[in-house]
């Protein structure tokens, strides 16, 4: 007779019969923006798309400007489903940034921003993270809510090479958490839900990967450009040690 697993306010008293540790992880998903890169700071990109210098409080008055854009009715709708097609993203952002009327003949130039790999800085731990994966054999793919192609910005930091899946939510017309985008970069990776690792830095985008059957580890939030971003935290949970 089979016996049903008694459980307390934590889980099984037993363990359920039959059951095993998981299975290795094999591969890694990693989310881009504030988990690989970074973008420069809103005062760094500001001052370069005007034409002339701006004095410490007019660029205050600018970012408070941004700030309180986030709450103006027509910027939250254009938000909704920003990532399901690149004429969507640009909108986006675009009608944000021309919330703030100094910005409004710069809300483009601010958007290309978004698009160029100089203006991207991958944090301190990337590089070697994804160097050790690469030597042990772990296979890497990057899954993004984003709205444009992210290998150039790879390549010009000299990262693409360790990237062998790109699953951009732009040419899919959907954002994660779909299981649709966890699914299609663990298959072109050759490995299934249950032996891949999703990382990011979005709860509910990238934590939501556990519920297509992947591994998820959601990075802290606040670090700035360029710094470490904990992510000997991905080595450990690999088991590849610190």
């Amino acid at each position: 007779m089979t016996r049903t697993p008694v459980c307390g306010p934590e889980g099984p008293l037993r363990p359920t019969p039959g059951s095993s540790s998981p299975v290795p992880v094999r591969a890694v998903l990693f989310d881009f923006s504030g988990t690989l890169f970074q973008i420069r700071s809103y005062a760094d990109r500001i001052r370069a798309v005007l034409p002339s210098p701006l004095g410490g409080s007019e660029l205050s008055a600018l970012l408070d400007g941004l700030e309180a854009g986030l709450s103006d009715p027509d910027v939250i709708a254009a938000q909704r489903g920003r990532d399901v097609s690149s004429r969507a993203h640009r909108h986006a952002f675009t009608t944000w940034y021309a919330s703030v009327p100094a910005l409004v003949p710069y809300a483009e130039a601010l958007y290309e921003q978004l698009r160029t790999p100089e203006h991207w800085l991958p944090y301190a731990d990337a590089e070697a993270t994804l160097e050790r994966l690469d030597r042990h054999g772990v296979a890497m793919g990057v899954v993004s809510d984003v709205g444009w192609d992210l290998r150039p910005t790879f390549a010009h930091h000299g990262l693409d090479k360790f990237i062998a899946s790109w699953v951009h939510s732009y040419e899919h017309d959907t954002e994660k958490p779909d299981p649709l985008l966890f699914h299609l970069a663990c298959g072109r990776l050759g490995a299934e839900p249950a032996e891949t690792l999703m990382v990011g830095d979005h709860p509910a985008k990238d934590g939501g990967a556990a519920a297509a059957g992947l591994r998820s580890y959601v990075v802290p939030a606040g670090a700035a450009p360029g710094s470490h971003r904990g992510l000997d935290a991905v080595l450990r949970l690999v088991d590849l040690g610190g």
